[in-house]
Parts: C-alpha cells; structure tokens; sequence
C-alpha cells in the first residue's frame, strides 16, 4: 500500500514533469524517482511510470496536433519503428540489469550536453534533406530511441528533440510534433509488454496520470505560444538532473 502523503507528493511531481516533458523532454527524470520512493518493487514503478506518462504525453500530443505540428506521413513511419523498438527495451529491462547501460550514458551524457551548448538555436532552420532521407533517419532515430524508452525511458523525449534537429534536420515545431507521436507509441507499446506481465499498480498510476495530463496540456500550451526560447535551458536543465541521477545511484 502507498500512503496518502505520498499519493499527494507523487500527483505533484508528475503535474510539474508534465508540464517539462511537453516543452523539453525528459519528464521521466523526475517521476521514476519519485515513484520509486513510494517503495513499489522497481520493475512496478517503472510500470506505473508507463501508465501515468502515457495518460500524460496523450494530452500533449493531442494539442500539437491540433497545432500543426506533427507531420502525419513521416510521424506515421517513426511510429511503425518506435513500435519494433519499445517492446524489445521493455522485455530486455525485465530480463537483465540496467547497470551497464547506466555506465554507457554517464559518458554518454555530457557529450550531448557539450553539443546542445555549442549548437546553433534549436529553431534554426538547417538545410532540409529529401523526403526519403528524413524519413530514413527519423525511423532510425525512432527505433533506437524506441528500444531505449522501452527498457529505461527518463530522458527519451529531450534525446527524440536533439537527435530529430540534429540529425533529421527538422524545423523544431515539427520536431517536437513526431516527438510527440513516437513518444506516446512507445510509452503505450511498454506500457502493453508491463501490464501483460502484471507488473503496474494502477491506483497510483491512474490517479497520477491524470494530474500528468494536466501538466502536459498546460507546457504544450506554453511551448504553442511563447515558442522555442526556453527548451534548450531546460534540456540541459534535464540533462544535467539525469547525469546526477546516475551518479548518485551508484554512489
């Protein structure tokens, strides 16, 4: 059972992670550990995480949509690869240990720190590709990310946001559109693989998502209005939370 106290703090820290996984990504870095000291076996609260983040990113993704900013044909292709990807990190995550991933990102992590601060504004219009090879690289990106989500998950939608600019050059609306997409797929593909193994406690994540949806409608609104100023301070913001995050879990 989860006490009262901390069915409040959890709604809380889900409704702040919401409204900073719409704008930047990266929500998961601040409800995991939150839904981990409610004391749920890790595997449950990485479940539950699923339930609560997916009710979350839906909201989002309905109102970028409603913008404009998702591209149906090439979120459709990501979709398909991000759907391939999720289920193969969940199942991987209920098999083995995440030890040496962990290891892999605490290098892994101030390279894109270091590339996001030297990089030109994330709004800064590159030289499109072709239809083909964005279309190519966006599907690489959504399978690789797709994988990662579906074992581990924190950070996925700030990694989709740098990769899909820097990478994919797309313009940063569009960007944040199929981010948008392959992150509610993969979200709902993990969330299918954890609950078929009776792993999420749904009083919690239920009630938690939707104070989730709640924080993403308002960051979605915000990211619609005031543009693209503030996501690359908070996707460093992210970054560096993750990069502790990591530490101290070994330490």
């Amino acid at each position: 059972m989860v006490s009262i106290p901390m069915y409040i703090l959890v709604c809380v820290m889900v409704f702040v992670a919401g409204f900073v996984d719409s704008v930047a990504g990266g929500g998961g870095l601040i409800t995991l550990p939150i839904f981990m000291l409610t004391g749920l076996p890790v595997h449950t609260a990485i479940a539950t995480n699923k339930l609560s983040a997916a009710m979350g990113t839906s909201a989002s993704t309905l109102k970028f949509a409603k913008e404009g900013f998702i591209p149906l044909k090439l979120s459709v292709i990501c979709i398909v690869f991000a759907l391939i990807g999720s289920p193969i990190g969940a199942n991987i995550a209920l098999m083995v240990s995440d030890e040496k991933f962990k290891i892999i990102m605490l290098f892994i992590l101030p390279v894109i720190a270091v590339y996001v601060l030297k990089s030109k504004n994330m709004d800064v219009q590159r030289k499109q590709y072709s239809e083909v090879k964005t279309a190519v690289i966006s599907a690489c990106i959504a399978f690789g990310v797709g994988i990662y989500d579906g074992f581990y998950g924190p950070g996925t939608g700030t990694f989709l946001l740098l990769l899909l600019t820097g990478l994919a050059h797309l313009e940063l609306n569009k960007a944040a559109g199929v981010t948008k997409a392959i992150n509610l797929t993969t979200n709902i593909s993990a969330l299918v693989v954890f609950v078929m193994n009776g792993k999420v406690y749904f009083p919690l994540g239920l009630i938690a998502g939707v104070f989730g949806i709640a924080g993403n409608y308002i960051g979605a609104r915000c990211f619609s209005s005031k543009g693209s100023g503030f996501v690359k301070p908070l996707i460093i913001v992210v970054i560096t939370i993750f990069f502790i995050k990591i530490i101290t879990e070994f330490i």
